[in-house]
């Protein structure tokens, strides 16, 4: 029931972001290529936080690196087909999928940027400060 509501809680949250950029889509199959595109967005984004680590990674660090995404995408890809098989068939499916993983690739994202801003003096972190 947890993962329902926190589903729901982030579907609601994602749905102002594709408020904000896909006020002109008139249709679900509009809506559906609008979050598709904001999903692709974040992939990119994504995709350059990944690769400023493994420009500041060790030899040991981009193997590591390179087998946490490897698996955090398995991750992202199966939980995202689990949490919104409740939408499958429907037309609405595409975006609600979509919207998954537009969150769950912002918040990797996320995680993998703070591991490239430390401060001096924190032992926790990845990389040194630059």
């Amino acid at each position: 029931m947890k993962r329902v509501c926190l589903l729901i809680t982030g579907l609601l949250l994602s749905a102002n972001v594709l408020a904000d950029s896909c006020d002109s889509a008139t249709s679900q199959a509009g809506l559906n290529e609008c979050a598709s595109n904001e999903y692709k967005k974040q992939d990119e984004l994504l995709n350059q936080a990944y690769k400023e680590a493994m420009k500041l990674a060790t030899d040991t660090q981009k193997t590591q690196l390179k087998a946490a995404q490897n698996a955090w995408i398995a991750f992202r890809d199966a939980d995202c087909a689990f949490l919104t098989s409740g939408a499958d068939g429907a037309s609405v499916a595409p975006m609600v999928h979509a919207q998954c993983m537009m969150d769950k690739t912002r918040e990797r994202t996320e995680l993998l940027k703070s591991t490239l801003n430390c401060e001096e003096g924190d032992v926790s972190c990845v990389f040194p400060p630059r």
